[in-house]
C-alpha cells in the first residue's frame, strides 16, 4: 500500500488533485441524484434501478482504473474518463433540481399544511354593538374559523354578550341583516362566499369589521380519503377560487361557483367532464341535508362540497381538486397561449358591438376590459380567463358560462405536454403547483406517469390524445321563498331524467356498468355533427316542486296537492271580519293559505288553507276570469322554464 501512494505522490499534482476533486463532486452529486430518483415511486422503476446501478459501477470503475492511470502516468486516459464523469456530475445536479422542483412542488399543492387561519367578528354599518347586543356565531365546534378562533376574540375583549348559535351560515347572515343580532362572527372569506347570494351582493360595503384573530397552525387537512392511483378509474371535483390574487393557500376560500366532476379511466383514456350549476338547489350533507345552493355548501369546507356532489351524482369522488383561476392567466401564457372556439353574445349583443367583454383578472373594467370577437383564435391568459367567467352576455348565463369553462380546460390540457425546453416545463410546473391544491397524496399524484405517458405516445402517433366527454344537466328556474329572511333566491332545479343520464355516464367510465351499444343513428349532411353529451336535452321530471298560489281555486286542486306530497290539509271557514277572510274570491274557493307562495313542498308537512263563510260579492263571470287569468299566467311560466332562463 505504501509502494502504492508513493508512486501516486509521484504522479503530475495537477492531474492527481483533478482526480481527488472529480471524485468527491461525482460523489456528492451520485447521492443527490439516487435521493432524487428514489423520490419518484412508481416511475420507471427497473430504469430507476439500472441507472443507479450503472452510474454506481462507472464511480467504482473511474475510482480503481484512474488510480492505475495516474500510478503508471497515462494521463490521456484520465482526461478522457474524467470528461465522462464531468458529463454525468453534471446530469447528476440538472436531473436532482428539476426533479425535486416536480417532487417538491408535488407537496405544496397537498392541503393541510400549515397556514394562517383567520376569525372576524363584523357588524353592519352605522350600527352599535352594546353590553345587551346578541352575537351570532356558527355551532359546529370543529370549524377552525367560524368557531374555534371565536374564543380568542371573545376573551381577547371580554365579549359578555349572549352568544346566538346558527347551524347555517347564511341564515346568520340574514339574521344580521334583519339586525335581529347586532354581529356575527365569519371565517376570513366571508366576501367571496355570501357576496353571490340575493340580498347580499354588497356585503362588502354594507358590514364593516369589528375584531379579528388570526393564527398559524396545522391546515385542516380533508378527512375524506382514497387509496387509489392511476391505475384505476378515479373520479374528482374541481372546485374554482375566484381570486385576484396569484397563488393559493391551503385554506384559500372559495366561493363554489366551479364545481366540476372529472371521470377518468386510464384503461381506456376515456374523460367525462360534468359542471354543476352554482345554483342547482340540493340537500347540503353537512348541514343536516337542509335544502340550499350547492354552492353554498363551500360556506362549510372542502369535504361538504364533496359529499353534496357526490350524494347528487350518486359516485364516490375520489379526490378534491382546488384551483384558483387567476393562475389560469399565468398558466395559459407559459403554453404560449390556448386555442378556443369563442362563441358570440346572445344576450346584449348591441353593448359591444357583437364582441364577448369582461372584466380583467383584476376586476378592472374601463379601459383593462378584455373584448372578444366570436371565433376560433388563440387566447393569452387574460382572455382566456375573461371568456372563462362571462356570463352576463349569455342568454342561459351561468349554464353558458360553465360550457365555456369547459373549453378553456380542455384547450388548456391538450396543451400541456407541449413545451420544447426545460424552462418551458419549470414555468408551466411552477404556474400548476402554486394555484392548485389537493387531498391527493404525492405518491397517488406520480401513479399519474404511465398514463401521461401513454397520452404523449398517442398524441406523437397522431391519435386522440384524450377522450373528453361532456355532460350537461338540465335545470329549471326555481325561485324558492326563504321563511328565515322572507326572502326568494333564484335557485336551479335539475331534471331527473337528465341526472339519471349523467350518472349512468359516470358509471360506464368508471367500468362499474356496461356501456349501452347506440343501436340506431341519424345523419344528415345540412347538419354539423355534435358528440352527444350526458344529460342534455333530457326535461321529463322535475327534482322539486314549489307551493303554488291556491287562492281562487277550489278545494279539490288543494286536496290533489296534498294528497300527492303527503301533506296534511286542514280547512278551515271564516267569517267576515277575521283573520285570513277575503272576499273578493268566489263563493266555495280558497280565500288564503298559510304556507307563502314558493315555498319548497318538501319543507311543508301540513297546509291550511282558509274559505270564506259566505257567499262572495264577486260575480261568477270574474270568477271564470280569475280562473282563465291563473291558467294564463301557469302557461307563461311553462314557457319561461322550458327556455330555461335563469
Amino acid at each position: 500500500m505504501k509502494r502504492v501512494i508513493k508512486k501516486l505522490k509521484r504522479s503530475n499534482w495537477l492531474a492527481r488533485y483533478f482526480y481527488y476533486i472529480l471524485l468527491v463532486c461525482y460523489l456528492i452529486g451520485y447521492i443527490f441524484f439516487t435521493k432524487s430518483l428514489l423520490t419518484l415511486k412508481g416511475i420507471e422503476t427497473i430504469l430507476r434501478i439500472i441507472l443507479i446501478s450503472v452510474f454506481l459501477v462507472w464511480f467504482l470503475f473511474y475510482g480503481f482504473y484512474n488510480l492505475l492511470n495516474l500510478i503508471m502516468k497515462k494521463y490521456k486516459r484520465v482526461i478522457i474518463t474524467s470528461l465522462v464523469t464531468t458529463i454525468f456530475i453534471v446530469i447528476f445536479f440538472i436531473s436532482s433540481y428539476y426533479i425535486n422542483i416536480v417532487y417538491g412542488g408535488l407537496n405544496n399543492i397537498k392541503d393541510g399544511v400549515k397556514t394562517e387561519y383567520t376569525s372576524y367578528l363584523i357588524k353592519l354599518k352605522n350600527t352599535e354593538i352594546t353590553e345587551e347586543s346578541i352575537i351570532g356565531r356558527i355551532s359546529n365546534t370543529s370549524d377552525t374559523e367560524g368557531y374555534k378562533l371565536t374564543q380568542n376574540i371573545i376573551k381577547e375583549h371580554k365579549l359578555n354578550n349572549e352568544i346566538s348559535n346558527f347551524d347555517d351560515y347564511y341564515d346568520m347572515v340574514y339574521t344580521l341583516y334583519e339586525q335581529k343580532v347586532a354581529a356575527i362572527f365569519v371565517p376570513s372569506n366571508y366576501i367571496s362566499l355570501f357576496s353571490g347570494t340575493e340580498g347580499l351582493e354588497n356585503i362588502a360595503n354594507e358590514t364593516e369589521i369589528v375584531y379579528q384573530y388570526t393564527e398559524k397552525q396545522k391546515g385542516q387537512e380533508s378527512t375524506l380519503s382514497s387509496n387509489k392511483d392511476f391505475s384505476e378509474p378515479l373520479t374528482f371535483l374541481l372546485m374554482g377560487v375566484d381570486s385576484t390574487t396569484d397563488g393559493l393557500n391551503p385554506n384559500a376560500g372559495f366561493n363554489g361557483d366551479t364545481l366540476m366532476l372529472i371521470t377518468f379511466n386510464p384503461k381506456t383514456l376515456e374523460t367525462l367532464m360534468v359542471s354543476v350549476p352554482r345554483d342547482t338547489y340540493v340537500p347540503i350533507t353537512c348541514n343536516n341535508n337542509k335544502y340550499a345552493k350547492i354552492n353554498s355548501s363551500a360556506a362549510y369546507g372542502s369535504d361538504c362540497v364533496v359529499e353534496t356532489v357526490g350524494e347528487l351524482l350518486d359516485v364516490d369522488i375520489d379526490y378534491y381538486v382546488k384551483i384558483n383561476f387567476k393562475g389560469v392567466v399565468k398558466l395559459v401564457d407559459v403554453l404560449k397561449g390556448v386555442e378556443v372556439d369563442i362563441e358570440a353574445p346572445t344576450y346584449g349583443t348591441d353593448k359591444y358591438n357583437g364582441q364577448m367583454c369582461e372584466q380583467d383578472s383584476n376586476r378592472q373594467k374601463g379601459e383593462h376590459l378584455i373584448c372578444l370577437k366570436p371565433g376560433k383564435q388563440v387566447l393569452n391568459g387574460e382572455e382566456a380567463l375573461a371568456y372563462a367567467r362571462n356570463r352576463h352576455l349569455y342568454i342561459a348565463g351561468d349554464f353558458d358560462r360553465i360550457r365555456h369553462q369547459q373549453q378553456v380546460v380542455e384547450a388548456i390540457a391538450k396543451k400541456m405536454l407541449n413545451f420544447s425546453t426545460l424552462k418551458d416545463f419549470e414555468n408551466i410546473f411552477d404556474a400548476i403547483s402554486s394555484n392548485i391544491a389537493t387531498n391527493m397524496e404525492t405518491n397517488k399524484i406520480l401513479s399519474g406517469y404511465s398514463v401521461l405517458k401513454e397520452m404523449a405516445l398517442n398524441a406523437l402517433n397522431g391519435e386522440e390524445f384524450i377522450n373528453i366527454n361532456k355532460g350537461t344537466l338540465e335545470t329549471y328556474s326555481l325561485p324558492v321563498y326563504l321563511p328565515k329572511s322572507g326572502t326568494t333566491t333564484s335557485a336551479q332545479g335539475y331534471y331527473r331524467d337528465s341526472l339519471a343520464d349523467i350518472q349512468n355516464k359516470i358509471k360506464e367510465i368508471l367500468g362499474q356498468k356496461e356501456v349501452t351499444p347506440i343501436k340506431t343513428f341519424h345523419f344528415s349532411v345540412n347538419e354539423e355533427y355534435t358528440k352527444q353529451m350526458a344529460g342534455k336535452g333530457l326535461k321529463k321530471e322535475r327534482s322539486l316542486e314549489l307551493m303554488p298560489n291556491l287562492i281562487g281555486s277550489n278545494v279539490a286542486k288543494a286536496e290533489e296537492l296534498c294528497q300527492k306530497y303527503n301533506i296534511k290539509l286542514n280547512t278551515v271557514y271564516v267569517n267576515p271580519g277575521e283573520s285570513h277572510y277575503n272576499g273578493s274570491v268566489g263563493a266555495g274557493l280558497i280565500g288564503d293559505q298559510d304556507v307563502h307562495i314558493n315555498t319548497l313542498l318538501n319543507n311543508v308537512t301540513t297546509l291550511t288553507i282558509y274559505i270564506p263563510n259566505r257567499t262572495s260579492s264577486v260575480s261568477p263571470n270574474q270568477d271564470d276570469k280569475n280562473n282563465q287569468d291563473e291558467d294564463v299566467n301557469n302557461g307563461i311560466g311553462d314557457v319561461l322554464d322550458n327556455f330555461n332562463l335563469f
